[in-house]
């Protein structure tokens, strides 16, 4: 039986009780996983009922919920089944809120929380049980501890429990991994009711469909209602929908993640009077029981961040959630009671839904983990143990953006200003900022815009919205100086980020005292964001190119509109030129006294199509921003064959050479004869792909196009032929006939692989068949002609011709040119370029 002597109050029967015992079992052979459906209670029993093994030996227990609500319900959850106040056995600890006192042996924190512990404490003194609660969400600090605890208890602590535990996960993979234990608790607290609608989900618009399914469940059911939404837009919309409808009997309630805690907590725990319908987006679908909830409608979406690493940019992408999650979801209906659930999509919805939801470490940006591996110690993924391993383009994406801004080496090793960075609980782009800043000043400066940058932003979404990062500032120090402040200002975002900034500020290293302020707003952003410099490159001051080659808009009435130099540090990554969403101008001078170090000036060479010709500039670029282009001259070393003969093969032979097509048609005659290992291929695709090899050593460094024009494509081939080649070709296929009346007729040979000779008839009389080439295997295609140069017959065969339609054409000819030769017998007659008077004088 559990031991329950130290608790004022008998603990609760729940169903993980009938587990308990397996589980005792594992964790005395080592780690385990625990499978327990929700409801069960292994979040508020399983640490109390595991205090007093004797494996434990009173050190404490560590328990880390993914999200801080969570936290804090279930520390005081755990308090009051003890009959205790917060900070006695049970505590807590979440960003900005500490209540751990002396004798607290169970330790309630989010996963970032334990990151930070780890790093200054890998031995993890005094504790036994580290418990990883909710682990098929799959965050990335959630599996980033899981993989440093692995790695502290093989290297450090091979005494220390790890225990995982989940509503609806696949153990098979972390049994391999850990190696662990599995222990499955089923049996679900109160049934929960499953309702699917008739129709599908609207992906882009849920709140309809999620209105006309409330109705049904505020109808159909009684207690209060928990609607999942993808996120606060949604929840915001929802909230006036339903207060309009309902108002005068329910009370509506929103829950979401920028909500101060106070708010979060009253909303939780439920305060009595009307019944509630709860407007919350997935972060109730966890290890919370919200009192009074007897119904669930879900939208079945969820609105997470998805990294590009190509544009190194991060997005909130609307999804579709998988069945783990909707079963999670699902169950917060049945915690305290029997429960419904209404599922705003169909059976065929549900069906192709994917069994678990993906983890976050596959799709998203890794430059915090591979800041807190670096500072760990590992410079590469195959360091540690993973459930799913970091992506390599993701890996390599991070560790490139890292070493821009100086936190770890050329060999992913951290470095002293990485270190800095690593003690602020902050993306480390931010961080970069923080940790630069010396003076006091800057200090304050580099908080405030750090909690700026990573909390909502002040500026309403309803307020035509300008990018100046500068107006949140003042609004900032206006909120604090108590002066008036805009109405569509949100003051609440203010103070969180005030609560932000002085955090930041409190972890700043102490100032230098040769220190002097030099930050404004926009070295702040560059200091972040420094592959995100922008230029403008418009007419109309719109369109700006940022220094990694990505462009980006300003809104039509942005007033940073026009500006020379941008400072960009929030770009939506959606469109193909995301909208600036936050920036800071930037003074030429600063911008050069910045990146002076980061400027690359060179000659660049490049094909000027106007000109036909490569030119020479002397350009300055950061990246992908030209800043200066100047033309000069060419140079004689100047490396321009390459440049030339990339352009022949975009814009072919015949737009830079007169084309032999006599001498490229015998090659090809003579490759088609004897094969193509003898003779090269001198058709265009041929030529061109051998370029290099025929026309480099023809061409001169440090002169353009021009000298094309004084080189003869003929004599190139002909010398990359060799003399050996040339002579079979002139010995197999001559370029001229000499016919049997003495003349010199020229061979007309076609890249189709033909062989023409055009001749008057009179001149090949007495030839019994007709002429052929290469050694006898080509015949050649006569294109017999009047004496007017007129064509009387083609053929390849003179015997078929003479035996055949000769006659025919002879007494057509007679007639016309009665003065010239035209014999009955052609096989046998003399050749003759004379007329019949001319032939008798000459006989």
């Amino acid at each position: 039986m559990p031991r329950e002597k130290a608790t004022r109050n008998p603990l609760p029967d729940l169903p993980i009780r009938h587990s308990l015992a397996e589980l005792r079992a594992a964790l005395s052979r080592g780690h385990a996983i625990l499978i327990a459906e929700p409801g069960s209670g292994k979040t508020t029993l399983v640490p109390l009922l595991l205090l007093d093994e004797a494996w434990l030996a009173g050190r404490r227990i560590l328990m880390l919920e993914p999200r801080r609500p969570a936290a804090r319900m279930a520390a005081r959850r755990m308090a009051a089944l003890l009959g205790e106040a917060v900070a006695e056995r049970v505590g807590y600890q979440v960003r900005f809120e500490r209540r751990i006192g002396a004798r607290t042996r169970i330790e309630v924190l989010t996963e970032g929380l334990l990151l930070r512990r780890l790093q200054a404490d890998p031995e993890l003194q005094g504790v036994g049980l580290l418990i990883f609660d909710e682990f098929h969400e799959r965050n990335l600090q959630g599996d980033l501890s899981l993989a440093l605890s692995l790695d502290a208890v093989s290297g450090l602590r091979d005494d220390l429990r790890l225990l995982v535990m989940s509503a609806t996960m696949d153990p098979a993979p972390l049994v391999s991994l850990m190696p662990a234990t599995a222990v499955q608790a089923p049996g679900r607290q109160h049934p929960v009711t499953v309702v699917h609608s008739a129709s599908d989900g609207d992906l882009h618009d849920p709140v309809p469909g999620c209105l006309r399914v409330l109705a049904s469940a505020i109808a159909e059911t009684r207690g209060d209602v928990l609607v999942f939404l993808p996120g606060r837009r949604e929840i915001e919309r929802m909230c006036a929908m339903a207060q309009e409808r309902w108002g005068h009997e329910l009370d509506v309630h929103t829950l979401y993640g920028d909500m101060r805690a106070a708010e979060q907590d009253a909303v939780l725990q439920g305060a009595g009077g009307r019944r509630r319908v709860i407007l919350a987006t997935d972060i109730a679908e966890t290890s919370l029981t919200i009192e009074g909830v007897r119904a669930v409608v879900d939208s079945g979406l969820a609105r997470k961040p998805v990294f590009d690493p190509h544009t190194g940019l991060t997005h909130l992408q609307t999804r579709w959630i998988s069945k783990a999650s909707a079963t999670q979801r699902a169950g917060r209906a049945g915690r305290l009671g029997p429960g419904h659930c209404y599922r705003g999509w169909n059976n065929a919805r549900q069906e192709r839904l994917e069994d678990w939801t993906p983890a976050e470490i596959v799709q998203a940006d890794l430059a915090p983990l591979v800041l807190e591996l670096a500072n760990w110690g590992v410079t590469s993924a195959d360091g540690l143990r993973w459930l799913d391993p970091p992506p390599p383009a993701h890996w390599a994406q991070a560790v490139d953006l890292l070493q821009q801004l100086g936190a770890v080496d050329a060999g992913g090793r951290i470095t002293a200003i990485g270190r800095r960075m690593a003690r602020f609980p902050a993306h480390p782009r931010l961080a970069h900022v923080l940790a630069a800043a010396t003076d006091p000043a800057d200090q304050g400066l580099a908080s405030d815009v750090a909690a700026l940058m990573s909390e909502r932003d002040p500026m309403r979404r309803g307020r035509n919205l300008g990018a100046d990062l500068r107006d949140r500032l003042e609004a900032l120090h206006a909120w604090r100086d108590k002066a008036p402040v805009a109405a569509d200002i949100d003051h609440a975002a203010l103070k969180q980020i005030d609560r932000v900034a002085r955090q930041f500020l409190q972890l700043c290293a102490r100032p230098a005292a040769d220190g002097s302020a030099s930050m404004n707003p926009a070295r702040c952003l560059t200091l972040a964001y420094p592959d995100r410099v922008a230029m403008c490159t418009s007419s109309d001051g719109r369109r700006y190119l940022m220094r990694n080659g990505r462009a980006a808009l300003l809104r039509e009435a942005d007033p940073l509109r026009g500006s020379p130099l941008l400072a960009v540090a929030a770009v939506d990554a959606g469109r193909q030129e995301g909208m600036i969403r936050l920036a800071a101008p930037i003074a030429r001078g600063d911008f050069e006294d910045w990146f002076a170090d980061q400027v690359c000036s060179r000659r660049e060479l490049r094909w000027d199509p106007d000109r036909g010709d490569v030119i020479a500039r002397q350009v300055r670029r950061l990246d992908a921003l030209l800043l200066s282009d100047e033309a000069v001259a060419l140079c004689a070393g100047d490396p321009l064959s390459g440049m030339l003969i990339e352009q022949i093969r975009r814009q072919g032979l015949a737009a830079f050479f007169r084309d032999p097509v006599g001498l490229r048609a015998r090659v090809e005659l003579m490759r088609a004869v004897h094969g193509d290992a003898q003779w090269p291929d001198f058709s265009d695709q041929g030529l061109l792909a051998s370029i290099e090899q025929w026309l480099s050593p023809w061409l001169k460094d440090g002169e353009g196009a021009r000298q094309l024009q004084r080189i003869s494509l003929a004599e190139v081939l002909s010398a990359w032929l060799g003399w050996e080649r040339k002579q079979a070709l002139e010995r197999e296929l001559p370029t001229h006939f000499d016919t049997p009346a003495g003349t010199r007729r020229p061979i007309r040979y076609g890249l189709d692989g033909s062989a023409v000779l055009a001749v008057p008839l009179q001149e090949v009389l007495g030839l019994r068949a007709g002429p052929v080439v290469a050694n006898g295997r080509v015949p050649l295609v006569l294109h017999l002609l009047s004496p007017a140069g007129r064509p009387l017959q083609v053929t390849a065969d003179l015997a078929a011709f003479w035996a055949g339609a000769y006659g025919e054409v002879k007494k057509e000819m007679r007639g016309r040119y009665p003065k010239h030769y035209w014999p009955d017998d052609p096989a046998q007659a003399r050749a003759t370029r004379f007329s019949k008077r001319r032939m008798g004088r000459e006989t």
